[in-house]
């Protein structure tokens, strides 16, 4: 195993002093196709989320307000580019049922939807540099899930990025093709991100949660670390 350094930058913590980043890595896991057992708690964990948002003003929501607000208070129009929570959310509260993508995938899915918090999941098989959250310069590239073509971030934009190629724009909006997780992923790191009202420890729960699943249906082994104003680096093992 080889380390990577992983950081977010003390920019982001001087605008969000409260923000936290649990941080979970599986190796040696068995990426493939889900299970019914596994989709059944994807559809569960909608319905969970339908039952406890019904007849509420989403974007009021606390869970989703303060990405709401952190979005608009760095000139992102919160309604045009929405955190990965709000999105899937909304489209859960619209009657839509999550396609299932793989095992790591749903897993990252259920656990978004169980905490309401936005997740993402990288593969780290193919990374090789330095992995950090950090203000863009601009000059950095993105290529947007589901496309080919190369597009630039604001500067100033909150990317998380493989030295000079973005790896998610916009903080928590939208993932690159380049740490796709795929069936042949063999090394994986979830992200697990919370603005208050969510706290240190209630991302931790989320990632012993998230471990269990992983550990449960993709076998391997996992390591939880987590990322904040009092520890703003971290070595992964890949």
């Amino acid at each position: 195993m080889s380390g990577i350094t992983y950081s977010i930058s003390k920019d982001v913590f001087n605008r969000f002093p409260d923000f936290i980043r649990g941080v979970l890595v599986a190796g040696d896991v068995e990426n493939r196709p889900s299970p019914d057992e596994l989709i059944g708690l994807l559809r569960q964990a909608e319905n969970d989320l339908r039952e406890e948002l019904m007849g509420q003003d989403l974007a009021a929501y606390p869970r989703i307000y303060s990405w709401r607000e952190a979005f608009r208070s760095l000139g992102i129009k919160p309604s045009e580019f929405r955190s990965s929570i709000e999105s899937m959310a909304r489209r859960v509260m619209n009657g839509s049922e999550l396609p299932s993508i793989n095992v790591l995938v749903d897993i990252g899915n259920i656990i978004s939807l169980r905490h309401l918090i936005p997740v993402g999941g990288h593969a780290l098989d193919h990374i090789k540099d330095e992995i950090t959250l950090r203000p863009a310069y601009g000059d950095e590239t993105f290529i947007p899930f589901g496309s080919q073509e190369t597009e630039h971030p604001e500067p100033g934009e909150f990317i998380f990025t493989e030295g000079s190629m973005v790896l998610t724009r916009r903080w928590v909006w939208r993932q690159s093709n380049h740490t796709l997780t795929e069936l042949d992923t063999r090394t994986v790191e979830f992200n697990l991100d919370g603005l208050p009202p969510v706290n240190y420890d209630l991302i931790e729960q989320a990632g012993n949660d998230l471990a269990d699943l992983v550990n449960q249906f993709c076998g391997g082994s996992t390591v939880y670390q987590a990322l904040s104003w009092e520890n703003q680096r971290i070595m992964i093992d890949r």
